[in-house]
């Protein structure tokens, strides 16, 4: 019984060569000597995705094109721990995503990408893809597409893989992936089959050896010799989640239920900052909390928004219907949260006075937030909003808030001060 497989019977149509990747997959890494939580698979969206459950290493699974982004990332923060990346990708999010190969294979990140390239969109209808070859015929080129396909590894290898090989997926191919999964650096693996649901019905007789030398895509290995990127860069042994700076959670949180916080103002004013200090302070003090952005694709005009849940018990679920108690600093912020302040029935609405006050049933708290600043103003409401409800105590606001590292010039204490009467006294 393999390690790496939860079961025997993949769910793949009969034929597809993802079931021989997978079962090499496995049969190499097991023969490597490798426990399944040494391995993290990220696969992208495609058939070959459906993987994720027949595995017992520890899965991601991303968006389509950017597996290999989450697997560079994955990489950098864990790779030196000895714990070998893999992703999983298509022909098909493999040009969506090719910067992402191009970029890793550069950098020479310590990952192996497994393209699983079916030339074609199967997931999606059997489309042609970036990656299908002159003359194969699709869904969408009836009478075989008529441009030839990237030549994966040829990229993969001038971008400065460490190693890049293409394989037909007949037979064992564990040899192959092996020789990969044992690289130090990034490697590209390759394998070419046919979709049994659209490659085969739509190119009958077609051989995949033939298609492969006709389009001038033959086995092979390609090696540049290079470190891997973490050696020269000084990380060999440095794990970068160390880095992170990582809060201490208290135990005396009170029962209660969960509150909802809207904080809501433009964009580069300090939101989503303040979002992550009232979070920080939250967790400090031993809450469970979810923290949620929303802002336009413009990110420096516009609204910007941060919905939080602060819970004593853990947080299943993110985003807000109607609120506990919203902050509102600005036209932009108050035009989008508008229609959930009309709907509350109860809670409370913290509001710049500049503003006119919608309908709604909160009480409604108006101050001239923006008089200290327009880029301190969510903050000092933030105070006044804790100094009311008593959501959490303005002192760990302060201490959190002066331990984030904002600039010198914003007035924190000033702020405390104002919001709840009494001068802030002693250092974080």
């Amino acid at each position: 019984m393999s390690t790496i497989l939860r079961r025997k019977d993949l769910p793949y149509c009969k034929g597809c060569g993802h079931d021989l990747i997978a079962k090499n997959t496995a049969k190499a890494l097991e023969r490597m000597g490798l426990e399944a939580l040494d391995v993290t698979v990220v696969t992208d969206i495609g058939c070959h995705g459906i993987i994720d459950g027949c595995l017992n290493t520890h899965t991601v699974h991303g968006l389509h094109g950017r597996s290999v982004a989450l697997g560079a990332g994955i990489a950098m923060g864990t790779g030196e721990k000895g714990n070998k990346i893999i992703v999983f990708i298509g022909d098909g999010g493999s040009t969506i995503g090719l910067q992402h190969i191009l970029e890793a294979a550069r950098l020479n990140l310590d990952m192996t990408v497994v393209v699983h390239n079916n030339m074609l969109y199967g997931m999606t209808g059997g489309q042609t893809s970036g990656l299908t070859p002159c003359g194969f015929k699709t869904t969408t080129s009836s009478e075989g597409n008529p441009w030839s396909g990237y030549d994966l590894c040829a990229l993969a290898h001038t971008s400065g893989a460490a190693f890049s090989g293409r394989v037909a997926g007949v037979g064992d191919i564990s040899g192959i992936l092996q020789e990969a999964f044992e690289t130090g650096g990034f490697s590209l693996i390759e394998v070419v089959e046919i979709c049994p649901s659209y490659g085969v019905r739509l190119n009958p007789g077609k051989k995949l050896r033939e298609i492969m030398e006709d389009s001038g895509r033959l086995p092979g290995r390609w090696v540049n010799d290079r470190k891997p990127f973490m050696i020269e860069q000084g990380k060999k042994s440095e794990d970068l989640l160390s880095e992170l700076k990582t809060i201490a959670p208290g135990n005396n949180v009170p029962p209660g239920n969960a509150v909802s916080v809207i904080l809501s103002g433009s964009a580069g004013e300090g939101v989503q900052l303040a979002a992550g200090i009232l979070a920080a302070a939250a967790v400090s003090l031993g809450y469970h909390v979810t923290q949620k952005g929303s802002y336009p694709v413009t990110v420096g005009v516009g609204f910007s928004t941060a919905e939080l849940i602060i819970s004593p018990r853990t947080v299943m679920y993110h985003g807000i219907d109607i609120p506990d108690m919203v902050v509102v600093t600005s036209d932009d912020g108050l035009e989008h949260c508008r229609r959930r302040v009309e709907a509350m029935k109860r809670g409370s609405l913290f509001i710049d006075s500049s503003l006119e006050c919608p309908p709604t049933g909160a009480v409604v708290v108006a101050q001239d937030f923006r008089s200290i600043g327009a880029r301190n103003a969510i903050l000092f409401a933030l105070f006044r909003m804790a100094a009311d409800t008593g959501i959490l105590q303005p002192e760990v606001i302060r201490s959190i808030a002066l331990e984030s590292g904002l600039p010198a010039t914003v007035p924190v204490d000033k702020m405390m001060e104002l919001a709840t009467g009494r001068a802030a006294t002693g250092t974080p």
